[in-house]
Order: structure tokens, then C-alpha cells, then sequence
């Protein structure tokens, strides 16, 4: 026998907040591949879309811990955008 220790998972595997908490982070990758190639702005709707997902997973696990976390990236991704879209001339002329 060898002494290593066992991981024994103590995640349930495909439940609802499974499945959203794996999109929201391949979302986030997605955003972070798009934003170090400085693919703009599409990369900051990834990771609104993430940030999103895992708001949600937090809500649903009543982390505050990630509920702080993801809801002032949200704050700061929406002000990026609107920041974008309103000097682009595209929600005001």
C-alpha cells in the first residue's frame, strides 16, 4: 500500500450549479485569451457572461465570499462597456 492520502471529491458532479459554474469559467478563459490578444470589446461580454455564471453559482451555494466578488466585477465590466459604447458614439449620438 502506498501512503499516499486519497482526494475523496466531496463536489457533486453534473448537477445545475455544476454545469454553470464549468461554463462561466471556460467563459472567463475565453475572455482572458481575448483580452491578451486585446480583442476589445468582445472580450469583456465573456466575462461579464462569466462573472454572471458564477453569481449565479454563489446564490445558489449562498457563498457572500464569491456574491461580493462576482457582483463588483459585474459593476466594473458594465462600466467598462458603457464607457466603450459611449464614446463610440453608439448610445449617444
Amino acid at each position: 500500500m502506498s501512503d499516499v492520502p486519497q482526494l475523496n471529491k466531496v463536489t457533486p458532479v453534473k448537477t445545475k450549479d455544476w454545469w454553470i459554474k464549468w461554463i462561466a469559467s471556460f467563459s472567463l478563459l475565453i475572455s482572458m485569451l481575448f483580452a491578451s490578444n486585446n480583442i476589445f470589446p468582445i472580450n469583456l461580454w465573456f466575462q461579464g457572461f462569466g462573472l454572471i455564471g458564477w453569481f449565479i453559482v454563489a446564490m445558489i451555494w449562498n457563498d457572500r465570499a464569491l456574491i461580493v466578488i462576482n457582483t463588483a466585477g459585474l459593476a466594473f465590466i458594465f462600466n467598462g462597456l458603457f464607457e466603450y459604447y459611449l464614446e463610440g458614439g453608439i448610445l449617444l449620438p
